[in-house]
């Protein structure tokens, strides 16, 4: 039966030998179709972990938000060999993970191919690992409403959970909405509740760190354009 291989990409440009195992550059060494969120950011990947491969003899189809997913069972169901080796890209980070990718995976299993995930970085958990706040119980929401009256009421909610839980909520934004986010979440939520953010994570100018609500009023950061993931959790612990 055909393979399909999960192929994390880095999330920060350059950063390639410290976040990806070799497996990854080995499985694309010897892998003639891709399936990619973006082709040409493909491409560039692709021929950045300078497998001898020529593009040109690769296949690469299509598979973002507005891919039919006929259009991606049509394609999967015409690859043929039991011995096939082919690949899912997502833009950054983990393939399938908030990314289109899980459609192919879907279809995969219903395929009865084998799938394989390879190990790379996913902001998400990186994030959480980083945060201080519960790995044991969490929500990852993906992008929350742009318009801003239900954006307050969903963040009003992920804190409610977040506080009766004890469940840590995580969520982003599209970057040049980013400080849009942060100054809504200052607005509404609760003086003591905890606020994790990270933002450009891997890169050589990651910054994440976790205060109270109060504590980020005195030093927002400037978050315009840069790649972030946001944390909610419980009121604040007494400090030592």
């Amino acid at each position: 039966m055909p393979t399909l291989y999960l192929l994390p990409c880095p999330l920060a440009d350059g950063t390639a030998d410290q976040v990806l195992s070799p497996q990854i550059r080995e499985v694309v060494s010897r892998t003639d179709i891709f399936f990619a969120e973006e082709l040409r950011t493909a491409r560039r990947f692709i021929s950045s972990l300078k497998t001898g491969r020529a593009i040109d003899e690769l296949t690469f189809f299509e598979l973002n938000k507005d891919t039919p997913e006929a259009d991606t069972r049509r394609q999967m169901k015409e690859i043929t060999g039991p011995d096939r080796s082919v690949g899912v890209l997502s833009e950054a980070g983990c393939p399938g993970v908030a990314d289109p990718g899980a459609v192919a995976v879907k279809i995969a299993h219903q395929l009865d191919w084998k799938v394989s995930p390879l190990v790379g970085p996913s902001s998400i958990l990186l994030v959480l690992m980083a945060s201080g706040m519960s790995g044991q119980s969490f929500v990852f929401h993906g992008y929350l409403p742009i318009d801003r009256h239900d954006r307050a009421r969903i963040l009003k909610h992920l804190e409610k959970e977040a506080i009766q839980r004890q469940q840590t909520q995580i969520f982003m934004e599209t970057p040049y909405r980013n400080n849009a986010l942060f100054a809504d979440i200052l607005a509404h939520c609760q003086a003591d509740t905890r606020l994790c953010v990270a933002c450009n994570v891997t890169a050589p100018d990651e910054f994440i760190r976790t205060l109270t609500v109060r504590e980020w009023k005195s030093q927002p950061p400037d978050l315009h354009k840069k790649p972030t993931v946001f944390c909610l959790n419980g009121q604040a612990a007494a400090r030592l």
